[in-house]
């Protein structure tokens, strides 16, 4: 918004100006919330906002005439900023002029020359008074004490100045009457009228009655700014009727209230040509147009004067670069800005004017931000798009403005603008199976696998927790079997593990961010056992008691290779572990038997006699464990006449058991349900990637 007020220039400090929040449409109680602040365009600090009620006030006493000088208008400029959400409102504060100063002469008593054959009509240029009030408070008319002699006549300059002239009425005899002591009057239009004088003292003379005369008497000129030092303006064409020393001119400046002091650093004016130049670069920023008045002033005696008027106008070149001002800047903002939301307040400045001072503002057009303009040389930057901070933690904006002059100039000003993080990402698993074996019997504590995740948020959106799922897929939960470090990410067995009750396990791993909301994810890892040799073989047949024989009796009369009987031994290691061996014990005598290595049969080994005595064997039963393990079971064999028997109806023989299907049947059901589930879990995976 743009807010206009206006205040009177010699008001008291705390005097109100405008009621800044009613104007606004704000809440009183919420600006002090809203940090509202007031930043002035100029370096001194002229009002103040009171946050309690609200009102822009007066803050020194404001002096128009030092603040703009002749200029017709005088406006003070201001921004009021607030905050949450940002906001830029400019305020332009318009001092008005009171009467406060009257008119002044330059000089306190003027001094004029006129020859007694001057004609009636002939005039004589005073001096102008000043008055740094502006409007009905100037000038308004001068007066003139009452003479037989001497009129007033008053003229306006082109740029509106009164110039005030005394007009001869009636013929002079300087015989009768050589001096004239007249009274000149300024009156400004305040009210009350304020007025000023200036005592005027008229000298007849003699001889020289034909004074310079300017063609034409009032002129203009053109110039561009910033021409080199010495540039021609123009050169006076002044005539003078007379002859001789009365003919001769001379040239000099007549200061005025247009910039007196400062003009003749401007311009330089040849005395004897006329000719004028510049003497200094002009500026058309700093002034766009001069008065120049000039005196022609004859040599004769006495000398008679003419007055040339000349106005300068400056053509403004494009000789000033914009000027970028960051008002505000809102860093750093979140990644989740929706589209509109405002960054900064951006300020453009050009001194130049007409096209030279348009001025359009550009950024690049990759970035998702774009630049909207609040009002007349103020813009807003707003994102454009979705921000991601995982993909640009921030941004350099570069802010380009390029005037529509010929050729155009162009400034441009850089600021960093960084992206605040938001909780917008999961954690990720590097894979979401993973497979690990441990040793059977291994110590409580025992490291097994390290998952590791990543996430691409920062801060306390990427401080990762892992931690184990119960899943139910064990019938005890599998919390009693591991555990994992919650920040590494490392898994420890809890206990000791069989891997002839549990071969493997599926330990669900969840991983979850500090982030609000937090977002997790999740990984299987396949622990399986690895098999241990820790059980020794187990005899089940022969079955007998713990430090006993088993008796077998045979035919006296046997041919070798006759089977004796068999040896039937179980391991419930697996693999190389469960693989076993027999062999005979060695004694000292060479037995009539062996033992096959791999089914466990003993046969007959040499022909028996009759008269030979029971022959006590010890059958060892050894695995392929390192190290090995092993039992052993002592038979004695007896040859005797009716020692027939049929080993495969020997109800001693181990016979296949409802619970060994059993056993069967669970170990298919536990194969087919891993790789089901393997299969399922490759599916998702699949999937997800």
């Amino acid at each position: 918004a743009q807010l206009r007020y206006s205040v009177p220039e010699d008001r008291e400090p705390g005097t109100p100006v405008g009621d800044v929040a009613k104007d606004l449409g704000v809440e009183v109680r919420s600006l002090a919330a809203r940090n509202l602040r007031l930043v002035s365009e100029s370096e001194q600090q002229h009002f103040q906002v009171d946050l309690a009620a609200g009102v822009l006030l007066l803050y020194r006493r404001l002096d128009r005439e030092a603040l703009c000088g002749q200029s017709p208008t005088c406006s003070l400029h201001l921004q009021l900023v607030m905050e949450n959400p940002l906001q830029l409102h400019r305020v332009e504060v318009e001092v008005l002029d009171v009467n406060d100063n009257a008119p002044q002469f330059p000089k306190p008593e003027v001094v004029l020359e006129i020859t007694e054959v001057a004609n009636p009509g002939t005039r004589l240029p005073l001096e102008v008074a000043e008055d740094p009030d502006m409007g009905s408070n100037s000038i308004s008319t001068y007066e003139l004490s009452p003479s037989e002699h001497f009129g007033l006549s008053i003229n306006v300059r082109g740029d509106g100045v009164k110039m005030p002239e005394i007009v001869l009425k009636k013929a002079l005899d300087r015989e009768k009457v050589a001096v004239h002591h007249l009274t000149l009057t300024a009156l400004d239009g305040g009210n009350p009228v304020k007025s000023g004088t200036a005592k005027v003292t008229i000298h007849v003379l003699d001889a020289n009655d034909n004074p310079p005369v300017c063609d034409p008497p009032v002129s203009k000129v053109y110039l561009e700014e910033n021409m080199p030092v010495g540039t021609l303006v123009t050169k006076l064409n002044v005539t003078d009727l007379d002859e001789g020393p009365n003919g001769d001119v001379e040239y000099s400046f007549k200061t005025s209230n247009n910039a007196p002091g400062k003009f003749t650093k401007l311009f330089g004016l040849d005395s004897r040509t006329g000719e004028i130049r510049t003497k200094a670069p002009l500026d058309y920023e700093e002034s766009s147009a001069y008065e120049i008045a000039v005196r022609a002033r004859d040599k004769g005696s006495p000398a008679m004067e003419g007055h040339c008027h000349l106005r300068v106008e400056l053509i403004d070149i494009n000789d000033n670069s914009p000027e970028i001002v960051l008002t505000s800047l809102s860093s750093p903002v979140l990644e989740d800005a929706t589209p509109g939301t405002v960054i900064a307040l951006i300020g453009v400045k050009d001194s130049d004017s007409g096209d030279n001072g348009q001025v359009r503002l550009q950024i690049a057009k990759e970035l998702p931000f774009k630049l909207v303009s609040s009002f007349k040389e103020h813009f807003s930057l707003v994102t454009d798009g979705p921000l991601d901070r995982e993909k640009a933690i921030g941004y350099n904006i570069t802010v380009r403005a390029t005037d529509s002059g010929s050729p155009p100039r162009a400034a441009q000003k850089t600021f960093y603008l960084r992206i605040a993080d938001v909780n917008d990402n999961a954690p990720n698993f590097s894979t979401p199976f993973d497979t690990a074996h441990v040793l059977e019997n291994s110590l409580p504590g025992t490291s097994v696998f390290s998952v590791s995740a990543s996430d691409p948020d920062e801060g306390s959106n990427a401080k990762l927790t892992y931690s184990i799922l119960d899943n139910g897929m064990q019938d005890i939960p599998i919390s009693t079997y591991f555990r994992i470090d919650p920040d590494n990410g490392t898994i420890y067995t809890v206990r000791a593990l069989d891997y002839e009750q549990d071969k493997v396990f599926q330990v669900p791993v969840e991983v979850k961010d500090a982030g609000s909301p937090a977002l997790s994810s999740t990984a299987v890892v396949h622990v399986f056992v690895v098999d241990q040799n820790d059980n020794a073989p187990t005899i089940v047949y022969p079955s007998v008691p713990t430090g006993s024989a088993f008796h077998q009796t045979i035919p006296p009369l046997v041919e070798p290779g006759y089977l004796v009987t068999k040896i039937v031994a179980v391991d419930a290691d697996s693999g190389h572990n469960a693989w076993l061996s027999y062999q005979l014990e060695e004694t000292d005598e060479a037995l009539p038997f062996q033992v096959e290595h791999r089914t466990g049969e003993v046969r007959v080994r040499a022909a028996l006699s009759e008269s030979q005595s029971p022959h006590r064997l010890v059958v060892l039963v050894h695995d392929n464990g390192m190290p090995s393990l092993s039992a052993s079971v002592v038979i004695v064999i007896s040859p005797e006449e009716d020692g027939v028997q049929d080993f495969s109806k020997s109800s001693d023989l181990p016979q296949s058991s409802p619970k060994d299907n059993n056993l069967t049947l669970y170990l298919i059901i536990s194969l087919v349900s891993i790789s089901l589930v393997s299969c399922v879990m490759f599916a998702v995976a699949v999937a997800r990637c």
